[in-house]
């Protein structure tokens, strides 16, 4: 079974960066689809961006041109790159799979983490 730990929050002025880490354990991550998803108070939670275990990334149009999603296999790390970041990018931002050794992402998996907080001050 996969464990994810977030990390890599924080509070931010507008028009900064973060970059935002989640790192698995248990498994093969290397086959795995990964995604960051976000929730703000009162909001629903949404999809932000997505990352195929070969590569191939897609993005809330919210966010394209401003956020990367990003994975280093042999470090079992999926990363997002925020900037010009924005007060209504504040939320909890969570990473998620299915790990399913498909390698596309189909949708929302059963795996979460537990959240990291992200804050963008005006």
């Amino acid at each position: 079974q996969v464990q994810l730990v977030e990390s890599g929050g924080g509070l931010v002025q507008a028009g900064g960066s973060l970059r935002l880490s989640c790192t698995a354990s248990g498994g093969t991550f290397s086959i795995n689809a990964m995604g960051w998803y976000r929730q703000a108070p009162g909001k629903q939670r949404e999809l932000v961006a997505a990352i195929a275990s070969f590569g191939g990334t897609s993005y809330a149009d919210s966010v394209k041109g401003r956020f990367t999603i990003s994975r280093i296999n042999i470090k079992r790390t999926v990363y997002l790159q925020m900037n010009s970041l924005k007060p209504e990018d504040t939320a909890v931002y969570y990473c998620n799979t299915k790990w399913d050794g498909s390698g596309r992402w189909t949708g929302t998996g059963d795996y979460w983490g537990q959240g990291t907080q992200v804050t963008v001050s005006s």
